[in-house]
């Protein structure tokens, strides 16, 4: 399991916990809903938080991966060119 979905399932728990918590608390109506009100406010600004952290990973892997292939790509066009100029020579000194 990736950490990324063990922080959601982490968030999710609390947020829901929170909730039921606080639903079930003696306090007046106007209290709770202003309660659960602010609560949900800080759990969506952590989970906006995760989600930011997670995009930026994957977004950094991406840019690697996307480096990689480039190298990769550059380095054989390089060596093919290398084999050509090789294929020629030879061929140059076999009709000589």
């Amino acid at each position: 399991m990736s950490v990324e979905k063990v922080v959601i399932g982490v968030l999710a728990g609390a947020a829901t916990g929170a909730l039921l918590g606080v639903l079930f608390a003696p306090a007046r109506g106007a209290v709770t809903r202003r309660t659960i009100y602010r609560k949900g406010e800080r759990h969506v600004d952590d989970l906006k938080d995760t989600l930011t952290d997670f995009i930026d990973s994957i977004t950094e892997k991406f840019e690697k991966v996307k480096e990689d292939v480039t190298d990769f790509a550059e380095e054989a066009k390089m060596k093919a060119e290398k084999a050509e100029m090789r294929a020629e020579k030879e061929m140059k000194h076999a009709k000589a």
